[in-house]
């Protein structure tokens, strides 16, 4: 099963499991959101919404907040001795999708649970004592 959803200003074709970055919105890291813009959803009867499906809803996990890549803008007038640069990050926020839901149901998965980071190993001091 598929969705088209609008956010920002765009539409997205996602599936369950889909990692996705959009423009940035309000959630925490590790909160599971709802988009509530579906236009399509699809599968074996796809189902057109006019202008979005009623009750249809994409549940999504909060990845992370981080800032785009860098665009600058530079214009020259030639010979008026005249330029401007300016440059601007778009704020992004990446999300991954759960669940599609349908009929107004609310999300039964959570979010995961974090990455355990591996612990670090310290250099073991009765080695460096047996050396000297």
């Amino acid at each position: 099963m598929f969705a088209v959803i609008k956010t920002g200003g765009r539409q997205y074709r996602v599936v369950p499991d889909d990692v996705l970055e959009i423009g940035k919105i309000a959630g925490d890291v590790g909160t599971i959101i709802q988009l509530g813009e579906v236009l399509v959803l699809g599968g074996e009867t796809p189902v057109l919404g006019l202008p979005t499906v009623a009750g249809a809803t994409v549940a999504a996990e909060v990845l992370q907040h981080k800032r785009g890549p860098k665009v600058i803008s530079f214009k020259k007038r030639r010979r008026k001795n005249s330029k401007r640069k300016r440059g601007y990050r778009d704020e992004i926020t990446v999300l991954r999708i759960t669940e599609i839901l349908a009929d107004g149901k609310s999300p039964t998965i959570g979010p995961r649970p974090p990455r355990e980071k591996k612990p670090v190993v310290e250099a073991s001091t009765e080695a460096d004592d047996e050396a000297a």
